[in-house]
């Protein structure tokens, strides 16, 4: 099965995640899948946009976990060749277009791809997660800074901080999605918008979004590096691994006997 679906139409070029029995979390042959697809979307001439989806009830559960309880434990874990940081470099420096149709769950990396979309839609079936400090880690994807950006301080602090579930009314209240679809209408909702936007000259729309993201590209570098060494120095740490056990034998954590500080 073809892990990442690749599609061309009218110069839109659709990438639908496609493991839907692990609803499309991102284990390490995904994040090099989709991290290649940008790379070569944003080299490709014919391609003006790109709509990115998943396929079946969920968007992406984020992070594989279970494949980060063997990063985290086993040293001779082997790695992809762009990994989760890789795909998050061809996100941050995609120069066209990035059109986010949220189907279902979206988890993790599954809600904060949506900082760097240049529109996003919704199902209104779909909800989001942040799941970070119920994983006992930091936030990821700059999603730190682009956040507050997008939905102000406070609504960032709780989506980031709380690890709760957020509603498709909320992030479209919040400001973090463009638009709500039914279920049935979101692609074709997501697909006529990106299909507006690609009967557009390539050129002016990635001068457009250059021009947009320019000022920031710094501030989302630097919020990455933070986040990175964050992310390393609670990775393996007690309270992650706490939490990556409970889920691998079905419990739910408890944080509450960890050694004074976490």
């Amino acid at each position: 099965m073809t892990i990442l679906q690749v599609e061309d139409e009218q110069r839109v070029r659709t990438l639908t995640l496609n493991r839907p029995d692990a609803l499309n979390a991102f284990n390490e042959a995904l994040y090099d899948a989709t991290a290649r697809a940008l790379n070569e979307a944003a080299e490709d001439p014919s391609v003006a946009v790109v709509l990115l989806t998943g396929a079946g009830r969920a968007f992406s559960a984020g992070t594989d976990l279970l494949e980060m309880h063997q990063l985290a434990t086993d040293p001779t874990f082997e790695r992809g060749e762009y990994g989760f940081l890789g795909l998050i470099d061809a996100l941050a420096a995609f120069p066209k277009p990035l059109v986010v149709a949220v189907n279902g769950l979206g988890l993790g990396i599954g809600a904060t791809v949506l900082g760097f979309a240049d529109l996003g839609f919704m199902s209104t079936a779909a909800r989001l997660k942040c799941p970070f400090t119920s994983l006992g880690v930091a936030p990821e994807a700059a999603s730190s800074l682009l956040f507050p950006q997008l939905v102000g301080r406070q609504n960032a602090a709780w989506i980031l901080l709380s690890a709760e579930w957020i509603t498709a009314q909320q992030a479209l209240d919040m400001g973090l999605v463009y638009a709500l679809a039914e279920p049935e209408d979101l692609l074709a909702t997501a697909r006529k918008h990106a299909e507006v936007l690609a009967a557009r000259p390539i050129s002016s729309l990635v001068a457009v979004k250059r021009t947009m993201t320019a000022p920031h590209r710094e501030a989302v570098a630097q919020a990455r590096e933070r986040e990175n060494a964050a992310f390393a120095e609670l990775m393996g740490g007690p309270a992650n691994l706490e939490a990556l056990s409970a889920f691998a034998e079905g419990r739910p954590a408890d944080f509450t006997s960890l050694p004074p500080g976490w």
